[in-house]
Formats: structure tokens, C-alpha cells, sequence
């Protein structure tokens, strides 16, 4: 028998882009979209294409909210992704494949190919970005901190050629607002463990980031977004450690 599979996706005020990741999911058993409080039409265009709506409001993090949808879940296997992220029919092809032969191994890792600047990001950090998705819960949970998680699995997983698609960021601002939150939990979260950094820190590893973005990993040979990529995980690298920083070293109130 063909193994049956749940689709769940954690979603807030994604009504420009649930539809899309819905009508990509559409061939497995179920979809349950888990809605952390929207206030647009989230909920109401999940519901009309027959997926199954769970509220878990306030937001509790993203480990926890993962989790939360996994559990659920009717079926133990699971196709985790996000509002903005898509299953092409290459992938969709290679997942039936599996389902049909019955899965091998508890959970699968799927590179994944960004939108970005009006085309496809394969270079730089961004790619290939293999993201464990395709998953049996017995097997595999959510795992992580404030930012990163990550599905950590009881035995080696395998590798689907095929790519997800992610449609990252709508513009240049949307990446800006990104940074500063995600740099904000990184330091929250690397000053809870006690790490340390200095201006060597914060001078070598972003001019390493942008170095390793644009040359190792060929961003020059995309073109503006290639150089936009390079510079803005730069900054990110920069920024990260420098809230870090500032919440080892908080500034003396002036008198």
C-alpha cells in the first residue's frame, strides 16, 4: 500500500502566499495549515481547499509551533514546509516514487532553490540548503533554540534530488526586516549559552562571509542578486555578533 502522508504547514498573515504552497501539497493524504493568530485571510483560504485549521496562538516559537503541527498530523509520515515554500512537480514526482516503494529510511533531506531578484539562487550559502521535510514523526522530531531548528532524526537520513523551491523575500526591505530579527534571537540565544566575541570577531568573520558568499561559492555569477546575497549575509554575520556584543557589553547611561 501506498504510505500515506500528511502535509502541515505553520502559517501568519500569509494570504498572498498559502494558496500556492496548498495547491503544491494537494496530492498528499491531508494538509493541516497550524495559524499563530492571522488577521487576514490566512485561515479562511486554508479552510476552502479542504485543509484542516489549527490555531496555537500566542506565538510559542518556532520549535514548538513546528512540533505542535506534526503531532497534528492523522499519519505518521510527514511533508513539513512553510507559506512561501513550494513543491514542484520534479519533487512531487520523486516523493510518490518513495511512498509507492515504501520509505527507507526514517527521513529525507531535500535541497531546496531560492527566489530572489527575479531568479533562481544556486550559489552562495543559500544553495543547495538541504532541509530535512519528508519525515516519519516516530522517528524525527523538531529540534533547536530561538532560530536555526532543525528535524533531528533516529538514523542517517537519505537524499531526494529534486528541489523545493522557496520564494524568499518579496524585496530588498523584507530581507532588512529578516536580518534584524533573526540577528536579534541569535544573540539572545548565543548570550544565553555564554558566547563570547570582539572586534577581531566582528571585523574577520563578516569579510569572510561576503568572500566566501561572492567568490567560493560563485556569487559573482549571478549578477546583482549574487553581489546583494554576498553583502547582505555580510551584514547579517555582522550584526548577529554585534547585538551579541552589546548584550555582553551594554552601553554605560550617559550622565
Amino acid at each position: 500500500m501506498v504510505t500515506k502522508l500528511s502535509a502541515v504547514i505553520i502559517a501568519q498573515d500569509e494570504e498572498a502566499k498559502l494558496p500556492g504552497a496548498l495547491e503544491s501539497v494537494a496530492f498528499c493524504d491531508e494538509t493541516v495549515v497550524v495559524d499563530s493568530g492571522s488577521k487576514d485571510r490566512t485561515r479562511e483560504l486554508a479552510e476552502r481547499t479542504g485543509a484542516r485549521v489549527l490555531v496555537n496562538a500566542p506565538w510559542p516559537g518556532f520549535v514548538a509551533q513546528r512540533n505542535f503541527a506534526v503531532d497534528a498530523a492523522r499519519h505518521d509520515w510527514i511533508l513539513a514546509l512553510d507559506a512561501d515554500e513550494r513543491i514542484p512537480p520534479a519533487l512531487r514526482a520523486e516523493i510518490e516514487t518513495l511512498r509507492a516503494e515504501g520509505f527507507a529510511r526514517p527521513g529525507y533531506r531535500i535541497p531546496r532553490v531560492a527566489f530572489y531578484m527575479g531568479r533562481w539562487i544556486r550559489g552562495t550559502d543559500w544553495y543547495p540548503d538541504p532541509q530535512t521535510r519528508l519525515f516519519d514523526r516516530r522517528r524525527g522530531r523538531w529540534h533547536g533554540s530561538l532560530v536555526h531548528e532543525s528535524v533531528r532524526l533516529d538514523g542517517p537520513a537519505g537524499r531526494l534530488r529534486a528541489e523545493m523551491t522557496h520564494l524568499a523575500y518579496d524585496d530588498v526591505s523584507a530581507h532588512l526586516r529578516k536580518i534584524d530579527s533573526y540577528t536579534t534571537l541569535w544573540a539572545r540565544q548565543s548570550h544565553a549559552v555564554g558566547r563570547a566575541t570582539g572586534v577581531l570577531d566582528m571585523t574577520l568573520a563578516p569579510a569572510w562571509a561576503f568572500v566566501r558568499n561572492y567568490l567560493w561559492r560563485r556569487g559573482f555569477l549571478l549578477g546583482r542578486a549574487g553581489l546583494a546575497i554576498s553583502t547582505l549575509n555580510a551584514y547579517y554575520t555582522f550584526v548577529k555578533l554585534a547585538k551579541l556584543d552589546e548584550l555582553r557589553r551594554p552601553p554605560a547611561a550617559p550622565r
